[in-house]
């Protein structure tokens, strides 16, 4: 129960229109500084204090952001058919290894499995652009 009323769990299929409904209700929130905190460097305050704020609004540190990005990056090089090397190189990883151990580990599968288009049991990440 949340604010009174009885509220479905989420599903993967309607798990939007629950983050839509908290966001309405006011249970949670964005801070609008996130974005620039993460893509822009901060002006007026320090460095740490940046990196402090975005932990404390994401519950992530940047870096961990920047890792899950580079992987969706990959992932989404691999599924249109970018070989492995060239995803190496396109997405910033210092070698093989260093993509498969980050694309298994954030993503969820092997880059081969995702070159070659296999599916996957889950499909917890979302691969698609944000905007």
């Amino acid at each position: 129960m949340l604010n009174s009323s009885g509220w479905q769990y989420p599903s993967f299929e309607n798990v939007e229109t629950f983050v839509n409904r908290l966001a309405r209700a006011g249970i949670i929130w964005r801070n609008s500084n996130q974005n620039a905190l993460f893509y822009d460097p901060p002006r007026g305050i320090s460095l740490r204090s940046a990196q402090r704020n975005f932990l404390r609004c994401t519950g992530v540190t940047q870096n961990t952001v920047r890792q899950i990005e580079r992987a969706r990056y990959a992932a989404r090089l691999l599924r249109q058919g970018v070989s492995i090397s060239d995803t190496v190189f396109q997405a910033g990883f210092f070698d093989q290894a260093h993509l498969t151990r980050s694309v298994k580990h954030l993503i969820g599968d092997t880059p081969g499995r995702l070159l070659r288009g296999e599916e996957q049991l889950s499909f917890l990440y979302n691969t698609e652009p944000t905007d």
